[in-house]
Protein backbone atom coordinates (compact mmCIF):
# COMPACT_ATOMS: atom_id res chain seq x y z
CA UNK A 1 0.00 0.00 0.00
CA UNK A 2 1.11 3.71 -0.63
CA UNK A 3 2.63 5.62 2.09
CA UNK A 4 3.42 9.06 2.48
CA UNK A 5 6.98 9.68 2.15
CA UNK A 6 8.02 11.51 5.77
CA UNK A 7 11.49 12.34 4.76
CA UNK A 8 9.73 14.12 1.81
CA UNK A 9 7.28 15.66 3.39
CA UNK A 10 9.70 16.73 6.49
CA UNK A 11 12.12 18.30 3.53
CA UNK A 12 8.97 20.40 2.24
CA UNK A 13 7.32 20.93 5.19
CA UNK A 14 10.77 22.72 6.32
CA UNK A 15 11.21 24.60 3.59
CA UNK A 16 7.63 25.98 3.08
CA UNK A 17 7.62 26.99 7.01
CA UNK A 18 11.12 29.03 6.58
CA UNK A 19 9.81 30.83 2.76
CA UNK A 20 6.71 31.89 5.13
CA UNK A 21 9.27 33.40 7.52
CA UNK A 22 7.68 31.01 10.56
CA UNK A 23 9.68 29.51 13.56
CA UNK A 24 8.96 25.91 14.40
CA UNK A 25 7.24 27.27 17.67
CA UNK A 26 5.52 29.96 15.68
CA UNK A 27 4.12 27.52 13.45
CA UNK A 28 3.11 24.96 16.32
CA UNK A 29 1.40 27.51 17.88
CA UNK A 30 -0.88 28.15 15.26
CA UNK A 31 -1.35 24.78 15.25
CA UNK A 32 -2.06 24.26 18.86
CA UNK A 33 0.86 21.52 19.14
CA UNK A 34 4.12 21.51 20.42
CA UNK A 35 7.17 22.39 18.75
CA UNK A 36 8.80 19.28 19.51
CA UNK A 37 5.64 18.20 17.13
CA UNK A 38 7.01 20.08 14.49
CA UNK A 39 10.70 18.83 15.00
CA UNK A 40 9.68 15.57 14.17
CA UNK A 41 7.56 16.09 11.83
CA UNK A 42 10.71 17.96 9.81
CA UNK A 43 12.75 15.17 10.21
CA UNK A 44 11.16 12.98 9.04
CA UNK A 45 10.11 10.49 12.56
CA UNK A 46 6.47 11.23 12.23
CA UNK A 47 3.50 12.51 10.62
CA UNK A 48 0.72 15.30 11.85
CA UNK A 49 -2.82 13.89 12.42
CA UNK A 50 -5.01 13.90 9.79
CA UNK A 51 -7.15 16.68 11.32
CA UNK A 52 -3.86 18.79 10.84
CA UNK A 53 -3.30 18.52 7.65
CA UNK A 54 -5.99 21.08 6.54
CA UNK A 55 -4.74 24.20 9.20
CA UNK A 56 -1.30 22.82 8.38
CA UNK A 57 -1.51 23.47 4.67
CA UNK A 58 -3.69 26.60 5.31
CA UNK A 59 -1.26 28.04 7.43
CA UNK A 60 1.56 27.41 5.19
CA UNK A 61 -0.51 28.61 1.78
CA UNK A 62 -0.46 25.21 0.44
CA UNK A 63 -3.19 22.79 -1.15
CA UNK A 64 -3.05 19.30 1.23
CA UNK A 65 -2.54 17.74 -2.24
CA UNK A 66 0.77 19.43 -2.42
CA UNK A 67 1.72 19.06 1.30
CA UNK A 68 1.15 15.27 0.55
CA UNK A 69 2.56 15.44 -2.23
CA UNK A 70 5.67 17.41 -0.80
CA UNK A 71 5.97 19.24 -3.93
CA UNK A 72 4.21 22.83 -5.40
CA UNK A 73 1.68 21.39 -7.74
CA UNK A 74 1.71 23.58 -11.07
CA UNK A 75 -1.59 25.41 -11.76
CA UNK A 76 -2.29 23.93 -15.48
CA UNK A 77 -1.04 21.05 -14.61
CA UNK A 78 -3.67 18.27 -13.52
CA UNK A 79 -3.53 15.41 -11.35
CA UNK A 80 -2.92 12.02 -13.12
CA UNK A 81 -5.32 9.14 -12.15
CA UNK A 82 -2.17 7.55 -10.18
CA UNK A 83 -1.39 10.56 -8.86
CA UNK A 84 -5.50 11.06 -6.99
CA UNK A 85 -5.08 7.03 -6.47
CA UNK A 86 -1.76 7.47 -4.59
CA UNK A 87 -2.86 10.63 -2.74
CA UNK A 88 -6.30 8.83 -1.56
CA UNK A 89 -4.60 5.62 -0.32
CA UNK A 90 -1.94 7.31 1.20
CA UNK A 91 -4.63 9.74 3.32
CA UNK A 92 -6.50 6.05 3.96
CA UNK A 93 -3.37 4.73 5.17
CA UNK A 94 -2.32 7.38 7.77
CA UNK A 95 -5.58 7.44 8.89
CA UNK A 96 -5.88 3.97 9.37
CA UNK A 97 -2.22 4.15 11.53
CA UNK A 98 -3.01 7.31 13.45
CA UNK A 99 -6.27 4.77 14.45
CA UNK A 100 -4.26 1.86 15.53
CA UNK A 101 -1.75 4.58 17.60
CA UNK A 102 -4.39 5.92 19.58
CA UNK A 103 -5.78 2.27 20.23
CA UNK A 104 -2.07 1.20 21.10
CA UNK A 105 -1.53 4.31 23.24
CA UNK A 106 -5.40 3.79 24.64
CA UNK A 107 -4.14 0.01 26.11
CA UNK A 108 -1.23 1.21 27.24
CA UNK A 109 -2.94 3.59 29.56
CA UNK A 110 -5.34 1.33 30.57
CA UNK A 111 -2.65 -1.34 31.07
CA UNK A 112 -1.10 1.60 33.73
CA UNK A 113 -3.94 2.17 35.12
CA UNK A 114 -4.17 -1.38 36.09
CA UNK A 115 -0.70 -1.98 37.64
CA UNK A 116 -1.75 0.97 39.56
CA UNK A 117 -4.52 -0.47 41.32
CA UNK A 118 -2.69 -3.97 41.63
CA UNK A 119 0.57 -1.96 43.45
CA UNK A 120 -2.01 -0.42 45.94
CA UNK A 121 -3.90 -3.21 46.19
CA UNK A 122 -0.49 -4.92 47.45
CA UNK A 123 0.65 -1.96 49.45
CA UNK A 124 -2.67 -2.09 51.64
CA UNK A 125 -2.66 -5.53 52.01
CA UNK A 126 1.30 -5.28 53.23
CA UNK A 127 0.27 -1.91 55.41
CA UNK A 128 -2.46 -4.71 56.89
CA UNK A 129 0.04 -7.56 57.53
CA UNK A 130 2.21 -5.42 59.64
CA UNK A 131 -0.76 -4.47 61.52
CA UNK A 132 -1.03 -1.05 60.48
CA UNK A 133 -4.41 -1.88 58.61
CA UNK A 134 -6.55 -0.21 61.33
CA UNK A 135 -5.15 3.17 60.53
CA UNK A 136 -6.62 2.55 57.01
CA UNK A 137 -10.08 2.36 58.60
CA UNK A 138 -10.31 6.47 58.42
CA UNK A 139 -13.45 7.63 56.44
CA UNK A 140 -10.85 10.36 55.67
CA UNK A 141 -8.33 8.23 54.30
CA UNK A 142 -10.49 6.43 52.14
CA UNK A 143 -12.30 10.09 50.59
CA UNK A 144 -8.91 11.10 49.34
CA UNK A 145 -7.65 7.98 48.39
CA UNK A 146 -10.99 7.33 46.13
CA UNK A 147 -10.92 10.95 44.62
CA UNK A 148 -7.55 9.72 43.63
CA UNK A 149 -9.10 6.74 41.93
CA UNK A 150 -11.86 8.78 40.73
CA UNK A 151 -9.75 11.07 38.88
CA UNK A 152 -6.59 9.00 38.35
CA UNK A 153 -9.23 6.64 36.25
CA UNK A 154 -10.47 9.61 33.95
CA UNK A 155 -7.12 10.92 32.92
CA UNK A 156 -6.18 7.40 32.21
CA UNK A 157 -9.20 5.53 30.64
CA UNK A 158 -10.25 8.88 29.01
CA UNK A 159 -10.49 8.65 25.35
CA UNK A 160 -10.83 12.70 25.25
CA UNK A 161 -7.65 13.20 24.06
CA UNK A 162 -7.73 16.02 21.24
CA UNK A 163 -10.33 18.47 22.08
CA UNK A 164 -12.45 19.95 18.87
CA UNK A 165 -11.75 22.70 17.27
CA UNK A 166 -13.60 25.21 18.25
CA UNK A 167 -11.41 24.98 21.69
CA UNK A 168 -8.75 26.87 19.76
CA UNK A 169 -10.74 29.16 18.33
CA UNK A 170 -12.62 30.37 21.46
CA UNK A 171 -12.36 30.69 25.25
CA UNK A 172 -13.40 27.98 26.65
CA UNK A 173 -12.77 27.13 30.44
CA UNK A 174 -15.07 23.87 31.01
CA UNK A 175 -14.32 20.45 29.40
CA UNK A 176 -17.09 18.04 30.00
CA UNK A 177 -16.82 14.18 28.71
CA UNK A 178 -20.18 11.76 29.96
CA UNK A 179 -20.39 12.65 34.07
CA UNK A 180 -16.78 13.83 34.06
CA UNK A 181 -16.84 18.23 34.25
CA UNK A 182 -13.55 20.18 34.46
CA UNK A 183 -14.48 23.69 35.11
CA UNK A 184 -11.67 26.22 35.89
CA UNK A 185 -11.98 30.15 35.86
CA UNK A 186 -9.24 31.50 34.21
CA UNK A 187 -7.60 28.44 32.47
CA UNK A 188 -8.99 28.03 28.48
CA UNK A 189 -8.55 24.94 26.87
CA UNK A 190 -7.01 24.16 24.12
CA UNK A 191 -5.02 21.54 22.46
CA UNK A 192 -1.79 22.85 23.20
CA UNK A 193 -2.29 22.44 26.78
CA UNK A 194 -4.65 19.43 27.01
CA UNK A 195 -2.16 16.91 26.67
CA UNK A 196 0.06 18.20 28.75
CA UNK A 197 -2.89 18.32 31.22
CA UNK A 198 -3.61 14.88 31.06
CA UNK A 199 -0.38 13.51 31.65
CA UNK A 200 -0.18 15.84 34.69
CA UNK A 201 -3.26 14.32 36.05
CA UNK A 202 -2.85 11.14 34.92
CA UNK A 203 0.85 11.54 36.73
CA UNK A 204 -1.14 12.70 40.31
CA UNK A 205 -3.54 10.26 40.34
CA UNK A 206 -0.95 7.20 39.77
CA UNK A 207 1.71 9.18 42.82
CA UNK A 208 -1.47 9.96 45.15
CA UNK A 209 -2.35 6.16 44.94
CA UNK A 210 0.72 4.72 45.40
CA UNK A 211 1.79 7.47 48.29
CA UNK A 212 -0.62 8.81 49.98
CA UNK A 213 -1.33 5.11 52.00
CA UNK A 214 2.37 4.96 53.35
CA UNK A 215 2.41 8.86 53.71
CA UNK A 216 -1.43 8.43 55.92
CA UNK A 217 0.01 5.42 57.95
CA UNK A 218 3.36 6.86 58.55
CA UNK A 219 1.34 10.22 59.60
CA UNK A 220 -1.08 7.96 62.03
CA UNK A 221 1.89 5.89 64.16
CA UNK A 222 4.38 9.10 64.44
CA UNK A 223 1.76 12.18 64.70
CA UNK A 224 -0.94 10.81 66.37
CA UNK A 225 -1.66 13.61 68.55
CA UNK A 226 -1.60 15.85 65.52
CA UNK A 227 -3.93 13.39 63.05
CA UNK A 228 -7.05 15.14 63.34
CA UNK A 229 -5.58 18.74 61.94
CA UNK A 230 -2.93 17.52 59.95
CA UNK A 231 -5.51 15.31 57.98
CA UNK A 232 -7.33 18.67 56.72
CA UNK A 233 -3.68 19.83 56.23
CA UNK A 234 -2.53 17.07 54.02
CA UNK A 235 -6.19 16.55 51.96
CA UNK A 236 -5.81 20.50 50.83
CA UNK A 237 -2.11 19.35 49.92
CA UNK A 238 -2.76 16.61 47.78
CA UNK A 239 -5.71 18.28 46.25
CA UNK A 240 -3.61 21.83 45.64
CA UNK A 241 -1.17 19.38 43.86
CA UNK A 242 -3.62 18.39 41.12
CA UNK A 243 -5.33 21.43 40.50
CA UNK A 244 -2.74 24.09 40.93
CA UNK A 245 -0.56 21.81 38.78
CA UNK A 246 -3.62 22.44 36.07
CA UNK A 247 -3.81 25.60 36.46
CA UNK A 248 -0.36 26.35 36.02
CA UNK A 249 -0.05 23.70 32.92
CA UNK A 250 -2.72 25.55 32.02
CA UNK A 251 -1.74 28.83 31.69
CA UNK A 252 1.65 28.36 31.03
CA UNK A 253 0.76 26.13 27.34
CA UNK A 254 -2.44 28.17 26.67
Amino acid sequence: MYEIDREAFGQFLSKTRKSKGLTQKQLAQQLFVSDKAVSKWERGLSLPDIALLAPLAQTLDVTVTELLQAKKQPQNEPLSVEDVEHLLTGSLTLATQEYHRGRAGYRKQVTIYLLCLVITAFELLALYLLGLGSFLLNNFFWTLEGLALLFGSWFFLTRYTRLPDYYDKNKISFVGNGVFRLNIVGVYFNNRNWPRILQAGRIWGMSTCLLFPVAYTLLCVFFPEFLSSLQIGLTLFFLFTLFGTVIWIGKKYE
